[in-house]
């Protein structure tokens, strides 16, 4: 049977999402706990990749396994066994088809910075002292609605088949002691979230302008925009799907 699980996780201590050799990484541990539980070996498919030190308020996977009778003690007992930054909200039973990653319709980021020292938001978030002109971060912001190709956000020597893609919501706005960008695209590129937060901000201090970032877009050379601004600062908060995947949603 086919499940899908929704989870959640601080990253600074894993690399990334994605398993490698010789490295900690999330899917590692959480497929390690999964198959120690019901005693087979399980494979989870991410609904996406984090790079090392990204964070995930809300993550899904697929994976394949025998009948599970009791969810709800399921999810209590990965829980038990899972690490502090490791925490699993639900496990649903869905189509033999539906696929965490192919199927995700929309995926939101949001990344955060503070502009004062403050110890309950070093680990989580970039610390930027300069003072930051929020409204032309917003007005330079508003052009990646306009543009489909990110190539000049993407890694360089990042093998895709499009740079394309659907941003629907881009937008700074302050939340208490935090400065926090949310962005909302269909899909998204290899570091293409951090290139752009380190390239507003440099319209923010006053380095760039919107006729510079409108440039960068029209280049599409990474060389161009700014640097890429550390992963530490940067959450995956929410992922949607279609509402017939849930199919104890239906």
């Amino acid at each position: 049977m086919r499940y899908f699980i929704q989870f959640s996780y601080f990253g600074t201590a894993y690399h990334g999402w994605q398993k490698q050799p010789n490295a900690v990484t999330v899917q590692s541990v959480l497929e390690g706990v999964f198959s120690k539980l019901l005693r087979a070996e399980v494979s989870l498919m991410g609904a996406g990749r984090t790079d090392a030190g990204v964070h995930a308020e809300q993550m899904y996977a697929h994976f394949d396994a025998k009948p599970i009778r009791d969810i709800v003690d399921m999810v209590y007992r990965l829980n038990a066994f899972l690490p502090d930054d490791i925490a699993v909200q639900n496990i649903w039973e869905v189509q033999e088809d539906a696929h965490a990653r192919f199927d995700a319709t929309e995926r939101t980021y949001e990344y955060w910075v503070t502009q004062e020292k403050n110890v309950f938001l070093t680990t989580g978030a970039h610390y930027v002292r300069h003072r930051l002109d929020v409204d032309g971060m917003n007005t330079a912001a508003a052009l990646l609605l306009r543009h489909t190709d990110f190539e000049c956000f993407s890694k360089s020597n990042t093998e895709v088949k499009t740079f394309r893609c659907d941003v629907k919501h881009a937008k700074w706005e302050r939340q208490d002691a935090k400065l926090v960008f949310k962005i909302t695209a269909d899909r998204f590129l290899r570091n293409m979230v951090r290139a752009v937060v380190g390239t507003l901000l440099e319209v923010g201090r006053g380095q760039q302008n919107e006729a510079g970032v409108q440039r960068i877009l029209d280049s599409k050379d990474r060389r161009e925009a700014g640097t890429s601004v550390p992963a530490k600062g940067l959450y995956l908060t929410k992922i949607r799907y279609p509402k017939n995947t849930f199919s104890s949603h239906e």
